[in-house]
């Protein structure tokens, strides 16, 4: 298995709702300190793939923003919010309420 695909299978595993960060992901996936890594795997997905990218936010409860994503980063908080999840007034997500929390 591609360090790529062992990051998209544990992607694929947060649930509708709920979200995870890229050091999450990275420590989840065995890649410790490497979530800059799990940016750029998910960088290369396809929008509409079966992997759920839109569901790993940054460590401060934000979208990273990235000028090379091409509106990417306004649709993934639209589909974010279509989830159910909630953005405070500074586009924050609260990590304490939304954080996928898989070995509970």
């Amino acid at each position: 298995m591609s360090t790529y695909d062992a990051i998209y299978q544990i992607v694929r595993q947060i649930p509708k709702g709920k979200v995870a960060t890229y050091g999450q992901v990275a420590d989840l996936a065995n890649l410790y300190g490497k979530a800059r890594l799990v940016g750029y795997a998910l960088y290369r997905v396809d929008t509409n793939s079966d992997i759920p990218w839109h569901r790993v936010i940054n460590a401060k409860g934000e979208i990273s923003q990235s000028p090379e994503r091409f509106g990417a980063d306004y649709l993934q908080r639209t589909l974010l919010e279509q989830e159910g999840i909630k953005f405070n007034p500074e586009g924050k997500v609260d990590l304490r309420e939304h954080r996928w929390r898989p070995n509970n």
